[in-house]
């Protein structure tokens, strides 16, 4: 709808711009504000410190868990027969077994442990020129290795 009468037709937009141009020269005749900079004490440039979330797997990233590759049986692989080796039976008792070459003399303690029900004091290794490894098992005053060499059938 149009204004009635002329004079407040021409009023209307000029009180409009009346400001506008109120502002423009107000700029104008302040002084320009430059941002301050930041003075940078140390030569050397650090990212800023964002949040770091602890991690929340929504699922596995493995299906199944890995099972222990050297198990009591792939540690302990056979009995020496040798006489030497029954010699140590009878005098010393110590048993002696080839063993696997990644085998640590605790793994042995504890395959022997497990497979033979006797206690170890002490065990030997020794990696033989053809590339086995046998172990000098020391068993405790409280077992025999003779009875033992019978149960597992070396003698």
């Amino acid at each position: 709808m149009a204004p009635k009468d002329k004079k407040a037709a021409a009023e209307a937009p000029a009180a409009g711009g009346a400001k506008k141009a109120g502002k423009v020269a107000k700029a104008v005749k302040g002084s320009v504000a430059r941002k301050q900079r930041k003075v940078r004490t140390n030569v050397h440039f650090f990212r800023p410190k964002t949040l770091i979330k602890k991690r929340d797997p929504k699922y596995p990233r493995r299906s199944v868990e890995s099972r222990e590759r050297m198990d009591k049986y792939r540690i302990i692989q056979c009995p020496v027969t040798t006489e030497s080796a029954m010699k140590k039976i009878e005098e010393i008792n110590t048993l002696v077994f080839l063993v696997d070459i990644k085998a640590t003399k605790l793994n042995i303690k504890e395959a022997v442990r497990q497979m033979y029900d006797v206690k170890c004091a002490k065990v030997n290794t020794l990696i033989r020129p053809d590339g086995k490894k046998k172990a000098y098992v020391h068993l405790t005053q409280d077992y025999d290795a003779l009875d033992v060499a019978n149960r597992i059938g070396i003698i």
